[in-house]
């Protein structure tokens, strides 16, 4: 990137830091539209106190700004609506750090249950959790994105095996609930499956780019889809209403019309609606839609360098990088052209640079569990969105392929046991250190083939020196004896058939029916003092000599990647 470009996304970050709050809920439009147009003001009191209501988007795509600041303005002026069961299938908040997140609800008695896939960006809730003034739940994403699906045939449970043998088995954790003393409880075991269930939905609220003056509503030059389409009619089948906020009213193209106005009661238009999170809807990016072709390595470069800017996004160092090329070095190794592959957040996003980078990227299709098919899924404050994406369906339709069709996943840890159990939604005992499954337990459920990533040790200080890796400071283990929380059940991918690897920046290990088998090892790892004796866990060698990581992948030097002969 030239300074020129560095200086222009700089430009843009401020405008939108001096603009994130700006709002107009009394806006309407100037057209003539359709009696379905109401103001943002006027949809809030459309939300009864006590109703079940969704809203749809992730992370700051789509995002129902309008919405969550008209609703909290009414319950601080009047106290409605209040005592509000809210459910979001993604991740809808800000950390705290961003105005115009479902966490503009995290006030108590406006929203006295909160449901939801992922709930470590939602700080305002988990507060209230922690002060016992929210009723928290959590469940899978796909689970509670099929259970939308389901209501609109009038159904309100959903059997399946995912999720088994983890924390949302009643019989090995605590279900759905994650709130000390929580009443209900929304997953239950059934022999070999577990039976989800949620409340029937009242009220869906979503973003959308577009509508025209008869209230048809439009998505293309959206970002992602998310589950619009499946909670909106969702709450017509339960007699509730739907309400969609869209950017501006354009002119009607029946081949366009993604939701038509029979399907949705009022609309608010919010001229300051966002595509994604800085990206006014007005000033859409076209990298995010389909069909329109841009430089994928250039764009790359500008989000990186914007979630950086943003310290979203971590700066990695050399032995981040080690450890991400020799997860990709496994990755060509094991799964199969043309696979369709899904990729977390952190280092897995770095393992998707690097098998791009080396070309490998054209026989693969990538997806975002928020409905982006093909292209590539883009990290931080932009996650779910993808950089030329093929095209966008919704993430109740993706987590369908992911049961039938996925190939591999690449995701993150916070904790390995020597069984092979990961726990990666929970990293301490309070509400404020819960993550949540997000759609970790379908994804690692439909994935033949799982690679997870994540350094040795918590706090540690990794070195490349003369070419060798070097433990300058040792850290937390985060390899241990049992995990405190089971988001993948080692046995479960055992029953599955799957293959199952674990990268540190000290090697690669397998899972086998016997536990944790040792790969490789980086050069310069003592085996003994470094791994064996640095962590509780019991782990296993294979015969022989442990193979040596081949020193391009911790250096760079040479690095290739290809698909096996």
């Amino acid at each position: 990137m030239t300074l020129l470009e560095k200086a222009a996304l700089v430009f843009h970050i401020l405008r939108w830091r001096f603009t994130w709050s700006k709002c107009d809920l009394d806006y309407f439009p100037k057209e003539q539209v359709s009696e379905k147009f109401i103001t943002a003001r006027e949809a809030a009191l459309k939300i009864p106190d006590g109703a079940c209501v969704t809203s749809s988007g992730m992370a700051g795509n789509a995002r129902c700004s309008a919405f969550f600041w008209a609703i909290r303005e009414a319950f601080e002026k009047t106290g409605h609506p209040r005592n509000l069961t809210w459910m979001n299938v993604g991740a809808q908040g800000s950390r705290g750090k961003v105005p115009g997140t479902v966490e503009e609800l995290g006030l108590p008695g406006l929203m006295t249950r909160y449901i939801a896939g992922h709930l470590e960006t939602t700080k305002a809730q988990l507060r209230l959790a922690d002060e016992g003034q929210l009723e928290l739940h959590t469940m899978a994403q796909g689970a509670m994105a099929r259970l939308f699906e389901a209501q609109e045939q009038g159904e309100t449970e959903l059997r399946t095996e995912v999720g088994l043998a983890t924390f949302l088995d009643p019989r090995v954790g605590d279900g759905s609930r994650v709130s000390p003393g929580a009443k209900d409880q929304f997953i239950r075991a059934d022999g070999d499956a577990l039976i989800y269930t949620l409340p029937r939905v009242k009220v869906a609220l979503f973003n959308a780019p577009y509508a025209d003056a008869e209230g048809n509503i439009y998505f293309h030059h959206a970002s992602c889809l998310s589950e619009n389409e499946y909670t909106a009619r969702a709450a017509r089948a339960n007699g509730g209403i739907v309400m969609a906020t869209v950017s501006a009213i354009i002119s009607k193209e029946e081949q366009k019309i993604g939701m038509p106005a029979v399907k949705v009661d009022y609309i608010v238009v919010h001229p300051y609606n966002e595509q994604t999170a800085s990206v006014r809807q007005y000033r859409y990016w076209p990298m995010f839609t389909p069909g329109r072709l841009v430089d994928t390595e250039k764009a790359a470069a500008r989000l990186r360098f914007m979630n950086t800017l943003l310290k979203i996004t971590p700066v990695r160092d050399e032995v981040g990088n080690a450890m991400a090329r020799l997860a990709a070095s496994i990755f060509a190794r094991e799964v199969p052209k043309g696979s369709m592959v899904n990729i977390g957040v952190g280092f897995p996003e770095e393992v998707a640079r690097n098998v791009v980078g080396q070309g490998l990227g054209k026989e693969l299709t990538f997806t975002t569990e928020a409905g982006a098919y093909g292209g590539l899924p883009v990290p931080g404050v932009f996650f779910g969105a993808a950089i030329n994406p093929e095209k966008l369906i919704s993430s109740t339709e993706m987590f369908h392929l992911y049961l039938e069709k996925l190939g591999a996943c690449v995701l993150g840890f916070l904790e390995v046991d020597e069984k092979g159990n990961v726990n990666a939604s929970r990293r301490g005992p309070r509400m404020v250190d819960y993550v949540g499954p997000g759609g970790f337990p379908d994804i690692v459920y439909g994935a033949p083939v799982v690679i997870f990533i994540g350094t040795w040790m918590a706090g540690a200080e990794f070195k490349i020196q003369e070419e060798r890796m070097r433990i300058i400071k040792p850290g937390k283990p985060k390899f241990v004896q049992a995990v405190s929380h089971i988001t993948f059940s080692a046995r479960e991918a055992l029953r599955l058939g799957k293959k199952v690897f674990y990268v540190t920046n000290v090697g690669a290990f397998q899972l086998t029916r016997q536990g944790l088998q040792l790969d490789c090892v980086m050069p310069g790892i003592d085996l003994q003092r470094d791994i064996l004796e640095a962590c509780p866990a019991k782990l296993l060698l294979p015969e022989g000599a442990v193979p040596v990581v081949d020193g391009s992948i911790l250096t760079g030097k040479g690095f290739q990647l290809a698909w096996p002969v």
